[in-house]
């Protein structure tokens, strides 16, 4: 058992500054306690936001200056900053950068060598004075990268010429492949590459959903597809950065992560939390959570001028991920960014929705989805409309209308040139009515007339 004291700064205005002293009780590779300090300087600091909005409070912490926190409801971690931390495919690339077994350093290594720029707007490092690790590389680094990817999948050393080009990418979290790359324009983007792992296209499928998301009218990053040699590589566009004139701030009514650079212009960071840290649980416990305790917490958390819209397109992507059978809905995969212009959280673009082509008529999300639990059916996700802000009415629109986009999912999956045989392997991911919804839901559903879905 040992006490590792690291330092987390955040990204403000003019760059990152300490936010405070932050202590991990290790056992081996286990976190058994973990306790923060802010500094008396960052509470004074304009712009200065909650490291954790559920466990660490500024209001309390200007209250009474000094005042040690620990992580709400016995967890042993805090979770904003486990959410700065990198998962599965980032661990596997430090793991090979070091040569060690998998899982087998302790937390606050993964800390520390998930780089500067890891999703967010928080860093760790292991003092005050220590500078920000180095950036990430290029676009046109694609090729490099999949070369030390498909390495480090097969077990195999990587030389330093590839390590380079990982640069903070262990940062990015998430089980597949992948990395963080600017292109020429300066944006940042999330390349996901293939992996050995993978039974179909898993790049033009997750793509080609997205778009879908879209044109229901879900919040949804850019996406494309870049094709190195024959291997298809996802790009994403990192939605927790936002580009200001130098010293000006968000225009009024401007969406941050849809800014571009330009002259003049400089990149920010959005604070990033997962729906893991506002429900307040750990891993194990989120098996038993569902999309209720997510709309619970956005009620406590979530800026007062977006809780309906947003509450309701969680509901919308409830509905969404049971009609493409994207049953890798756990609370991870539900964030939430740091507005600007609105001075509190806010729910994040959608990400990592792929569908699960199956067999079975009777099928299940990760999360519990109404008062049958996890079962993907329209009946139970109507079952706990009101738990979104919705009446009956509005919540069976709001059905309708999804289910009448993603009917239409084979002529947008066309258009966007997905080869024949990837449709003909997804094609039984995307659920037929009968098999999930009533004949009274059914009919009332008919009945709806095609509508927009709102979006905030």
């Amino acid at each position: 058992m040992a006490d590792t004291e690291l330092f987390v700064f955040a990204h403000l205005q003019d760059g990152f500054v300490p936010a405070g002293r932050l202590q991990l009780t290790e056992n081996n590779s286990e976190v058994q306690a973990s306790l923060f300090q802010y500094g008396t300087r960052y509470l004074l600091r304009r712009g200065a936001f909650e490291v954790d909005p559920v466990s660490l409070s500024l209001a309390q912490a200007r209250d009474e200056k000094g005042y040690a926190f620990f992580p709400v409801n016995e967890l042993p971690q805090f979770g904003g900053i486990r959410d700065a931390a990198p998962d599965a495919w980032g661990r596997r690339v430090i793991e090979a950068y070091r040569k060690v077994p998998a899982n087998s350093l302790p937390e606050s290594v993964y800390l520390l060598e998930a780089g500067s720029d890891r999703v967010g707007a928080l860093d760790v490092r292991r003092s005050r004075d220590d500078g920000p690790s180095k950036g990430v590389g290029s676009v046109h680094s694609l090729q490099y990268l999949l070369e030390a990817v498909e390495r480090i999948e097969r077990g195999e050393p990587v030389p330093s010429r590839l390590t380079d080009l990982l640069g903070s990418g262990p940062g990015a979290g998430g089980a597949r492949p992948k990395a963080s790359v600017r292109d020429d324009q300066g944006l940042l983007w999330l390349a996901k590459f293939p992996s050995v792992s993978d039974s179909f296209d898993n790049a033009h499928a997750e793509c080609a959903t997205l778009e879908l998301a879209r044109r229901c009218g879900l919040t949804v990053p850019a996406v494309r597809v870049e094709m190195l040699g024959n291997r298809p590589c996802l790009l994403i566009r990192r939605f927790d950065r936002y580009w200001v004139s130098q010293g000006n701030t968000l225009e009024v009514g401007a969406v941050p992560f849809e800014t571009r650079p330009g002259e003049d212009r400089v990149e920010h960071r959005l604070p990033f939390v997962s729906s893991l840290t506002l429900v307040g649980c750990d891993e194990m416990e989120s098996r038993n959570k569902g999309y209720a305790d997510i709309a619970a917490a956005m009620r406590r958390y979530v800026a007062p001028s977006v809780i309906r819209d947003n509450s309701r397109e969680l509901f919308a992507r409830m509905v969404f991920n049971i009609l493409v059978s994207n049953d890798d809905d756990h609370l991870r995969n539900h964030g939430f960014l740091r507005d600007p212009g609105l001075d509190g959280w806010r729910l994040s673009p959608l990400y990592d929705v792929v569908p699960r082509p199956g067999i079975a008529t009777e099928r299940f999300l990760h999360l519990q989805v109404g008062k049958q639990g996890k079962l993907a059916t329209l009946d139970n996700a109507l079952s706990r409309y009101a738990e979104f802000n919705l009446n009956l009415t509005d919540a069976t629109a709001t059905v309708a209308h999804m289910v009448h986009q993603v009917a239409l999912w084979k002529p947008v999956f066309e258009e966007l040139k997905i080869p024949g045989p990837l449709i003909d392997v997804l094609a039984p991911a995307f659920r037929n009515l009968d098999e999930i919804a009533g004949d009274g839901l059914k009919k009332a559903l008919l009945k709806q007339p095609k509508s927009k879905l709102r979006r905030t």
